[in-house]
């Protein structure tokens, strides 16, 4: 029954369900409703109840129900399909009709449902009768309870709007909630519009239902002759009592709403600190007039409504701050990288203004080398932005000033904690040569990178031995970075990432990575794809922190000449000599060195084990290729000892003292650089050229 529209309103409670047997005989006519076709037949008496001519009925209910103002149409439907569903076999209930005049006649029906023998209903037939004079009698027993029960309900509306207004964040969000079917409900309003206060005019932003809308007015200025401007201009309510009242005030709105059956209206001024900053209206189809109460009511409504606007307006203002300071220190491009295919993404919170300080930058370095950084910054707010930028310059000035990894990473921690000492952040970097395939990564209490087989379908995590975060490294004293050398072969992809990729709420953050880790391995091989493949996971996954990844796939070897890398060998830190002499021996068979590459790096050994054992500092060890009339491969191993190197004989029997030898004997030329606190032992081997 309900499905096929039937409508009309029950009466509150607390008035009579049942006719007077005496009133019924007055202004009583029938009906009989097929249920399987749908239509509906009255008799004359019943087209006079309703105010119809027999010519304006077709015999369908949808059409009867247009006489019917619709929250009473929505009340009786329910009424008649809950008898029908609960096996009743009669039901009664009053409701209004809506005359040809526009005005309200209380009536009441009786119906009685016929089902078949498998209790299927099939038709319902009943009576309609006219009960204006029943009600007039017992309205004087009634108009207070009615009175109170209107307050109670009014002054409910303001709770629900309230309560459903708390969670509101955004403009956008107060907009849905008034919008919504519902929200007119608790309103209790059968259409809406809101406009805000922008420059001297006003603009709608939200206006319900979409019949409503009015040509014309989706921006209006304060002083033309609609209500919405009248409250803006006067800051005072308008309340309209009636259809005449409308149509006489405001004779260029008015024809634009009679297809609504308007019968009053309340614009309200929406104040907050003695500032309009815009005005609602509500339009009503069952009743005239507002009483005080109802007034009261709806004023407190549009302060209540006025509140949560200005809240959302400052939180989209302080997100539009945030997003563009977040936007201004991250790079605004990044360089092209000649054999390597590069992807950035970066993804705010969904909290909107709460932003992180994530980032991600990619430094070009002589050599043709390039540097990679992921980072995160402690905090969620603008501060956290604003360091994280001045952090990601600083990083980027002392790479390109040629410093290590490990000296990188340092100086960076030093420069945060004079900055900021309450601050601290995680952070990788990785220097790649691409030539090569050298990577030389160095931790600051970040998460593991991972990395990418060539033709996919495998990743894994990359384990690299890490120090403090910037930051606390400088304030515990513990600036000593280790450095993690590994070799990127042709196709395998880098990926950088800050802990949003990988947390997830109320989840161990190792299965957060093991997730990543299946995403990247099933992934598209287009590193712009898998990038965009994994911020969209992330923002179908929501979460409170921000996210900022870096893919670096290196592509085929590089046709260049020359190159360069660093690496610091600590005294007692054999896995540092180890990676040392790993890098060597990657450098020298991807850069060519040819027959020479056993003496290259016999030659570099000697070197590096000299400084370990007869100075007290690391050993900084260069390697690199010198173009010019000739190709030579040049190694420099650079210590904090002032005393020069010496070659001497060591006989026979002398276990030590054959390291420069072996030296000057294997190399084309080697020497002793002088520089400031320490020197440079350096060596060169001439190499043939390139294919």
């Amino acid at each position: 029954m309900a499905e096929r529209g039937a409508s009309a309103l029950a009466l509150p409670e607390n008035w009579p369900s049942h006719p007077d047997p005496v009133l019924a005989l007055n202004r009583m006519g029938s009906f009989d409703w097929d249920l399987e076709s749908g239509l509906f037949h009255m008799d004359a008496q019943a087209h006079e109840i309703f105010d119809l001519r027999s010519e304006e009925f077709d015999g369908r209910i949808e059409t009867l129900t247009c006489r019917v103002p619709p929250h009473e149409g929505r009340r009786l439907d329910a009424l008649i399909a809950r008898a029908i569903k609960d096996g009743s076999e009669n039901y009664g209930a009053y409701f209004r009709v809506r005359r040809h005049d526009g005005t309200l006649r209380w009536t009441h029906t009786q119906g009685y449902i016929r089902r078949d023998g498998t209790g299927r209903p099939r038709r319902i037939i009943g009576i309609v009768r006219d009960a204006t004079q029943e009600l007039r009698d017992s309205r004087a027993r009634a108009d207070q309870a009615f009175q109170d029960e209107a307050v109670r309900q009014q002054t409910n509306v303001v709770q629900a709007t309230t309560a459903a207004l708390a969670h509101a964040r955004t403009v956008r969000d107060v907009i849905d909630v008034l919008k919504d079917s519902h929200g007119l409900t608790r309103l209790g309003a059968a259409s809406l519009v809101v406009g805000l206060v922008e420059a001297g005019r006003i603009r709608l932003v939200a206006e319900g239902p979409a019949s409503a809308s009015v040509p014309g007015t989706k921006v209006t200025r304060i002083d033309e002759p609609y209500p919405m401007s009248e409250v803006v201009r006067t800051l005072s309510p308008r309340f309209i009592e009636s259809p005449e009242e409308f149509a006489e005030h405001y004779p260029i709105l008015w024809p634009h709403l009679t297809d609504l059956h308007i019968t009053s209206a309340a614009y309200l001024p929406l104040i907050v600190q003695a500032r309009t900053i815009g005005a609602m209206g509500l339009l009503y189809d069952d009743h005239r007039g507002f009483t005080p109460e109802e007034r009261n009511v709806l004023l407190a409504l549009g302060s209540c409504i006025a509140q949560s606007l200005q809240r959302a307006m400052f939180y989209d203002q302080e997100m539009d701050l945030a997003q563009g300071l977040q936007q201004a220190m991250l790079p605004r491009s990044i360089p092209s990288v000649p054999g390597a295919d590069i992807a950035v993404r970066y993804r705010s919170p969904s909290l909107g203004r709460d932003i992180g300080g994530d980032w991600y930058d990619l430094i070009p370095l002589p050599g043709g080398r390039v540097g990679a950084v992921i980072g995160d910054v402690q905090g969620h707010d603008t501060h956290a932005a604003a360091v994280m930028g001045q952090l990601r310059i600083v990083l980027r000035a002392y790479a390109a000033e040629g410093h290590n990894p490990a000296t990188v990473m340092a100086r960076a921690s030093v420069f945060l904690k004079e900055l900021d000492p309450d601050r601290f952040a995680t952070c990788l970097y990785a220097e790649a040569d691409l030539s090569t395939g050298v990577v030389q990564l160095v931790r600051a209490g970040h998460i593991d990178p991972m990395l990418r087989s060539a033709r996919g379908g495998s990743c894994r995590p990359l384990p690299v031995e890490g120090g403090l975060p910037l930051g606390l490294s400088a304030e515990f004293g513990r600036l000593t970075y280790p450095v993690t050398t590994i070799e990127l072969e042709p196709g395998q992809t880098l990926l950088l990432c800050t802990d949003g990729l990988v947390e997830r709420p109320g989840a161990d953050l190792s299965e957060g990575v093991q997730a990543l880790q299946k995403l990247v391995c099933g992934g598209p091989d287009d590193v712009q794809d898998l990038a965009d493949r994994l911020i969209a996971v992330a923002a179908e996954r929501g979460g409170d922190d921000d996210v900022a990844l870096l893919l670096l796939r290196r592509g085929g070897l590089a046709q260049r000449s020359g190159g360069r890398l660093q690496q610091a060998v600590a005294p007692g830190d054999p896995e540092a000599l180890v990676e040392a002499r790993r890098m060597i021996r990657s450098a020298v068979r991807s850069w060519g060195a040819g027959e020479r590459s056993d003496e290259i790096e016999l030659v570099a050994d000697e070197l590096i084990t000299n400084v370990l054992m007869h100075t007290e500092g690391p050993a900084i060890v260069t390697l690199r290729v010198i173009t010019g009339h000739d190709r030579r491969f040049r190694v420099e191993v650079e210590d904090s000892s002032s005393a020069l190197p010496r070659r001497r004989d060591a006989g026979v029997l002398g276990v030590s003292g054959r390291g420069l030898l072996l030296v000057d004997r294997l190399s084309d030329q080697w020497g002793v650089e002088s520089r400031g606190v320490g020197k440079v032992v350096w060596a060169e081997f001439r190499v043939a050229p390139r294919r």
